[in-house]
């Protein structure tokens, strides 16, 4: 008798531990979001069109309307040009599609849906990282072929300069994306999420030195770029692209290899704790 209840209790405690074991790891979720994430995507496809056009467009329109060399050098302004918008294409793919994205799901009851399966937010957060990674990627291959075969972008030349750009464009795509994940909560709704989250792209590209050579900027606007991701994502792309002699041209009169992977690194890591601190499953209060 005794020794049968013993089973019956050793039973019972295991059976929490059992179904812990069945529970599937952040990773399988995250994995299993992103395929879901990429799917839905790729079937969008004004989403598709219009997120790869977006830089497409600006690139053709300033290429077409610079000529000579950026000032003070003997570097072409369109391959000064070609880093910055590769930049703010990144950004596009992720912080401003993400804030969106989210803010829509969050809308129509999609987040709440989620909130009842074994989804946490952090596998939630890398299925969305995943899928604008993908997208990210896709989008700069693009743009590097369109710079080569129009505007005679010339590719990195050394591993260093490869392993530079490399880098660069995976920082910025984890940063800018936490950032999007973020920043998805200031949206009070569908309908104000995409004016809401164009505000700071938009005035970010123009002190940036996307469209402009940064140093050409006031001096403020210059410290209220450098506390952003963009500015140093342009800077890190350019010195892949261009030659050592142009870094003169830069604010520090460097590349400034260093502190542009700490800036990057610094705002991964925020932008993660940032969203975790402001996600919510539920709609944001009007």
């Amino acid at each position: 008798m005794t020794g049968g209840t013993e089973t019956t209790a050793l039973e019972y405690r295991s059976e929490p531990r059992a179904r812990e074991r069945r529970t599937p790891s952040i990773g399988r979720v995250a994995a299993a979001r992103a395929g879901i994430e990429l799917r839905s995507y790729f079937r969008n496809r004004q989403a598709v069109v219009f997120t790869f056009a977006l830089p497409l467009v600006l690139l053709l329109i300033f290429g077409a309307i610079y000529s000579g060399n950026a000032p003070g050098t003997h570097t072409p302004m369109k391959q000064v040009l070609i880093a910055g918008i590769i930049a703010s294409g990144i950004m596009s793919t992720t912080f401003s599609s993400l804030a969106v994205a989210i803010a829509v799901e969050r809308d129509d009851g999609t987040l709440r849906r989620l909130a009842a399966t074994p989804m946490s937010p952090v596998s939630y957060f890398l299925g969305k990282v995943v899928q604008a990674f993908v997208i990210g990627v896709l989008e700069t291959v693009v743009l590097l072929a369109v710079g080569v075969g129009l505007f005679g972008l010339h590719l990195p030349d050394t591993g260093a300069r490869w392993f530079t750009f490399v880098w660069v464009v995976v920082l910025g795509i984890v940063a800018c994306s936490f950032l999007g994940i973020a920043y998805s909560r200031v949206a009070p709704n569908a309908r104000a999420a995409a004016p809401v989250v164009q505000l700071p792209y938009l005035g970010l590209q123009l002190i940036s030195g996307v469209f402009f050579v940064f140093t050409s900027l006031p001096g403020f606007m210059q410290v209220i770029a450098g506390c952003f991701p963009l500015k140093w994502m342009a800077q890190g792309l350019r010195s892949a692209f261009l030659s050592d002699s142009f870094q003169q041209s830069e604010a520090a009169g460097s590349w400034e290899h260093g502190r542009t992977a700490l800036v990057l690194g610094g705002w991964c890591l925020a932008g993660l704790l940032l969203s975790l601190a402001t996600f919510k499953w539920g709609r944001a209060r009007k």
